[in-house]
């Protein structure tokens, strides 16, 4: 399986809404996402890439497997 790379704050965003992701919403310092019942902070409000780490972790925080980002075709 190809490794997970960084990704820009609106790619992210722009995939996120297309797994059922509302938002972004803003309250207070950071704007956040959410699906169902998760609430997804959004980091790096300033355009910059999102790290390989930091995307593993919002997407087990959502819910969506490596394999399922990897292989979403929209």
């Amino acid at each position: 399986m190809p490794k997970l790379g960084p990704i820009s704050l609106r790619v992210f965003i722009a995939r996120m809404k297309k797994f059922g992701c509302a938002g972004p919403h803003q309250e207070g310092k950071h704007p956040y996402m959410v699906k169902e019942t998760v609430t997804l902070t959004v980091p790096n409000p300033h355009d910059g890439e999102i790290s390989q780490d930091l995307l593993i972790r919002l997407l087990r925080q959502a819910g969506i497997t490596r394999a399922e980002w990897m292989n979403w075709e929209g």
